[in-house]
This record gives structure tokens, C-alpha cells and sequence, in this order.
């Protein structure tokens, strides 16, 4: 899935030094470091992703 998919920047990391990026695929998503694209990515499903990003935005971490 990673060569095949569009990864984009991650709007909150932006205007960070340490920047990842995400990519959406059917059922899942995929997340890599912006500095180091040859390691990899992470997958999740789809509902591991969103309790993240919920987590996430209510600071819960």
C-alpha cells in the first residue's frame, strides 16, 4: 500500500521540524516520517486511526 499511496504532510506538523505524513486508503490509513520515507510506514485500520486522532485532539496523550 505505501508505494501506492498518496501521502500528504499532516496540517498540524506543517510548520514543524519534525513533520509526518499520512495517507488514507480503503479501511486504513498509513503514517511515515517525513525525513526518513525509506523506513516505512505504520498502518492502522480505520477505527485504531480515529480513536487516535480523537485521542489526540482532546490532548489525551
Amino acid at each position: 500500500m505505501a508505494s501506492r499511496s498518496r501521502f500528504r504532510t499532516s496540517s498540524h506538523s506543517a510548520t514543524e521540524s519534525h513533520c509526518v505524513e499520512v495517507a488514507d486508503a480503503p479501511g486504513a490509513s498509513a503514517v511515515r516520517d517525513t525525513k526518513h520515507r525509506e523506513l516505512g510506514a505504520l498502518f492502522f485500520g480505520s477505527p485504531e486511526w480515529r480513536a487516535f486522532v480523537d485521542a489526540a485532539k482532546r490532548d489525551r496523550f
